[in-house]
């Protein structure tokens, strides 16, 4: 039973969009990371994680990572090493801080991410497929609107 099957009429509107919403995305991410397994054998968080490297070409630091991808610095450590093994990443000394490394894709990582991501556009666009354009144009303004508004509550309450 999905999350969504649990609400009932006598449950708020807002509580039963809610669910309709991270059903949804469960959904969407579920089939993402099956694709990923099957298509590449790679995993959502090496594709994140590979994904933030891409952004940032001269590469960024584990706590950065961590940050970039709200997960403990254990959990990034353990990707970065899996794929520095691999030879799509590498870690770089940071000049002035002998402490400290950037990592960084390799010419490999970066081809390899390249097929990755533009296979990854194609599944979400199918993903959406059953919209026309009216309505994901109307669907990203209105989360938009729920987004500004958590995003104001959050500072308030904080």
């Amino acid at each position: 039973m999905d999350l969504e099957a649990r609400a009932h009429s006598e449950h708020p509107e807002e509580l039963r969009l809610w669910l309709r919403m991270l059903t949804c995305t469960q959904q969407v991410e579920r089939q993402i990371r099956a694709r990923l397994r099957t298509q590449f054998a790679t995993t959502l968080p090496r594709f994140d994680l590979m994904a933030q490297l891409e952004r940032v070409p001269a590469g960024l630091k584990m706590r950065e990572l961590s940050a970039r991808l709200m997960v403990t610095g254990g959990n990034v450590t353990g990707i970065t090493d899996q794929l520095v093994a691999e030879g799509l990443v590498e870690r770089v000394d940071v000049e002035g801080d002998r402490r400290a490394y950037r990592v960084r894709l390799t010419a490999r990582g970066r081809a390899q991410f390249r097929t990755m991501a533009q296979q990854h556009e194609q599944w979400i666009v199918e993903a959406f497929a059953g919209l026309g354009a009216r309505d994901i144009g109307t669907l990203h303004k209105l989360l938009g609107k729920v987004k500004q508004h958590t995003q104001h509550n959050f500072l308030e309450t904080e």
